[in-house]
């Protein structure tokens, strides 16, 4: 199959506007907690106070991401997004100015946790358009869509922590968080400008069996398989305290090359691209809770042991391209096998 079928998707009216808008914002949701990191680090000369703020904003980000979801599903996407946005550039801007004037490390990390808790997520809320757009004959069209989807999340990032890894190493960290701060408030502010494709607001009486929806023997496996990803992405053993970033970072800076963090941060989503382009442009056969449990092994088996034992960036960039390779198939398949039709959730 050619990649018409993702031209013949981006032609649906509004479908490019929405897309194009919201992978706009990624990059810097994809630069916000490494930024983080690399400014703490530069003003307290530490990587534990580093790993303590950057750690706050990600926990943060996770426990709040479903509550925004539940407010964007009753509300919509138009309504709640603007002043979430505002929350956020006030929270980065409090977090910079603690950070410059050498506030407790407390207050700092209260700071990240809230601007952590105010990150919208745009990918869901995109995936949540499509899985609206393309109902009724359309959703034979759903795992293309949701690799699309998959795709953008792996430019943007690839494209955000080089980006703010090269700021940062260059000395001026500060500058790193500008630019993903911009980009998360444009790209949110625009998508919200786009009301034609949005999912219509559920209200609150269709809303009020949703917590049925958490005893679904599906949401346990979509549970199960996001926090497999987030062990990837999030921590070693413990080791990580913040995001895979921060820990390619250090291992970077441990060797005398923390220019290497950004390249080792690229082979993993390089290597997802390919994977994730080739999965949307074909049928598969195989029922899509197969396809699931098989692309869910390479990370389980191919990321935790290796990772400990090697030592070169060599050996680091083998183990991250053969995982990066299966993360785009598997959040194509959790949203296609999982999501609610409309629905924000992450």
């Amino acid at each position: 199959m050619s990649s018409a079928t993702y031209r013949t998707l981006l032609r649906i009216p509004g479908a490019a506007a929405f897309f194009l808008t919201a992978t706009t914002g990624r990059p810097g949701i994809a630069m916000s907690s490494l930024g983080i990191m690399w400014l703490v680090h530069d003003r307290t000369g530490s990587y534990a106070v580093a790993g303590l703020v950057t750690g706050g904003f990600a926990v943060a980000e996770a426990l709040s991401g479903p509550q925004l979801a539940r407010l964007i599903d009753r509300f919509g996407q138009t309504r709640v997004l603007p002043p979430v946005l505002l929350a956020h550039a006030t929270a980065v801007v409090t977090l910079l100015t603690l950070v410059e004037s050498g506030s407790p490390h407390g207050l700092t990390t209260a700071a990240g946790v809230l601007a952590g808790a105010t990150l919208p997520q745009l990918g869901a809320l995109s995936a949540a358009r499509w899985s609206a757009l393309l109902q009724g004959g359309r959703t034979a069209a759903l795992p293309t869509a949701f690799a699309l989807e998959s795709l953008g999340n792996g430019l943007c990032y690839l494209a955000g922590p080089a980006l703010v890894t090269t700021v940062g190493a260059s000395g001026d960290p500060p500058r790193g968080m500008a630019p993903a701060t911009t980009l998360v408030m444009g790209g949110g502010l625009a998508l919200a400008t786009r009301r034609g494709t949005a999912p219509p607001a559920a209200g609150a009486s269709e809303r009020r069996g949703a917590g049925r929806s958490l005893r679904r023997p599906g949401f346990a496996v979509q549970v199960g398989v996001n926090f497999g990803l987030g062990l990837y992405f999030g921590s070693i053993l413990g080791l990580y305290l913040g995001s895979m970033q921060v820990p390619l970072a250090a291992f970077g800076v441990e060797r005398g090359a923390a220019d290497m963090a950004a390249p080792l941060y690229m082979v993993s989503n390089c290597a997802g691209l390919p994977a994730g382009w080739l999965y949307g442009l074909r049928r598969w056969r195989v029922a899509p809770q197969v396809q699931l449990a098989m692309v869910s092994a390479g990370p389980a088996l191919s990321c935790r042991l290796p990772l400990l034992v090697v030592g070169s960036f060599l050996g680091t960039g083998l183990v991250l391209a053969v995982t990066g390779m299966t993360v785009p198939p598997i959040l194509a398949l959790v949203h296609t096998r999982f999501s609610p039709p409309g629905s924000s959730g992450i």
